[in-house]
């Protein structure tokens, strides 16, 4: 793989049978509401950290609709680097000088510097920074956004949902668990496989996991249930990236996203739910993928399709019973400054 390819998927080959293995050594400090003496935690306080999440990338758009869902944007500012990146580091080439605003920094490695002058490991979005020392807290997108559902539960807004349920958690645990196995890892796993042996594996585990959610989908209209909750945040952000990218670029191509009817009614169901498709930018993600992994696309031409219009379409869900938010409501309208640049809703 290309250093490129690492800094944007966080992965790294391992050297048996050349299959695709991320590096899941990440910052393991937690920001958390209270925090014991010698526990690697930061107490959390509202409007000193900011939250660093590339639209582009499947990990950090997590972060992004958490944010949004639970209406943390007063508690935690919001940085966004552009889509593609050069080998060092991800950029802020959307701000103005190419600099972000708060951190007065170009390039998010010194962030991460300024954690660890020798910090060994790729520069991976998203990342929590002080904005009092300019060092990165954490970059464990998992832990992040399972934090933001409990730790920072004093800075929700009013009718936030309850993206993980305490009755839920253990069946919950387990399907996000196969959710990023099988799903959310295994598209890279066949993109970047490194013999045609490991390709067929990868290709056989990740179409066995959309059959299992195919199924699991056509009686549910959510994964767990009636509510929406962190299992659908993980699994739409890669649904929203299959037939755009993953179908072509990672060869993911047995059938397209629309070709599953209740994955594409869910996946339609979550888009067109107040903060989730109004944080997503087709034409960035097409640009960081096509662009930046260069190893796979050399002449880094971006396609012009596929028709995006189907997602803005009749899904149906309802039918199933449940409704996204239980008894909260829906975030308010995307501010402004954060809207997506590219988005096919409307205003």
């Amino acid at each position: 793989m290309s250093e490129q390819a690492e800094h944007s998927t966080g992965g790294v080959y391992s050297s048996k049978g050349k299959e695709y293995a991320r590096d899941t050594r990440y910052l393991p400090t937690r920001l958390k509401r209270a925090v014991a003496p010698g526990e690697d935690a930061v107490a959390i306080e509202p409007g000193r950290y900011r939250l660093i999440a590339a639209r582009a990338c499947p990990w950090a758009n997590r972060a992004i609709i958490d944010r949004r869902l639970l209406g943390l944007e007063d508690a935690l500012s919001l940085g966004l680097p552009g889509p593609t990146h050069d080998a060092d580091s991800w950029t802020f080439d959307l701000d103005p000088g190419g600099v972000d605003p708060v951190l007065g920094i170009h390039k998010l490695k010194d962030a991460y510097l300024a954690r660890d002058p020798q910090y060994p490991r790729g520069i991976t979005v998203p990342a929590i920074v002080d904005t009092t020392t300019g060092a990165v807290v954490t970059n464990d997108f998992a832990q992040i956004t399972l934090d933001f559902a409990t730790e920072w539960k004093d800075f929700h807004r009013p009718g936030a949902p309850d993206l993980y349920p305490e009755a839920l958690r253990d069946e919950m645990d387990q399907v996000m668990r196969r959710v990023y196995t099988e799903i959310n890892n295994g598209v890279y796993r066949c993109g970047f496989a490194g013999t045609q042996e490991s390709y067929d594996a990868a290709y056989d585990r990740l179409f066995a996991a959309l059959d299992w959610v195919e199924e699991r989908l056509t009686t549910r209209r959510y994964l767990m249930g009636e509510h929406i909750t962190e299992a659908d945040v993980r699994l739409f952000t890669t649904l929203v990236r299959f037939d755009a990218v993953y179908h072509n670029h990672f060869k993911t191509n047995r059938n397209k996203l629309i070709e599953m009817p209740a994955l594409w009614g869910y996946a339609r169901d979550l888009f067109q739910t107040p903060g989730f498709g109004d944080t997503v930018d087709f034409e960035q993600i097409k640009q960081h993928y096509y662009v930046v992994h260069s190893d796979l696309n050399p002449l880094q031409i971006v396609p012009k399709g596929p028709d995006l219009s189907g997602w803005l379409t009749d899904h149906d869900r309802g039918s199933l019973g449940g409704s996204p938010f239980g008894d909260g409501t829906p975030p308010g309208p995307v501010r402004p400054a954060e809207r997506a640049p590219h988005t096919i809703l409307e205003s």
